[in-house]
């Protein structure tokens, strides 16, 4: 249920809110608790793939954040792009790309 508002509260926010502003905080949560339902809560996989920082490392952000945005289909990974700004979507590839989990 949480999960459920908070994206609610995002997709508001992303039709809201200006191209360029982000909610690190929102995010970081966000790949915490909803990446972490599919890639575990390590971000070491699970129904998904390892999204680690050293998994991804080489990886393009711009091929990233098409995936979060588009999702891959026939698979469990979702289009996010409907829920959030290219900004916030930029933002969680980076993420992804430098930070280890926590």
């Amino acid at each position: 249920m949480h999960s459920l508002l908070f994206l609610l509260f995002m997709a508001s926010t992303a039709q809201a809110s200006e191209v360029g502003q982000v909610h690190p905080d929102q995010l970081e949560n966000l790949v915490r608790q909803d990446c972490g339902a599919c890639h575990g809560m390590t971000r070491k996989g699970g129904l998904g793939p390892d999204i680690r920082a050293q998994t991804l490392s080489g990886r393009d952000p711009s091929d990233l954040a098409e995936v979060i945005k588009n999702g891959i289909p026939k698979t469990a990974m979702p289009p996010w792009g409907p829920l959030l700004s290219d900004a916030e979507i930029n933002w969680i590839a980076q993420y992804l790309l430098k930070e280890p989990p926590k």
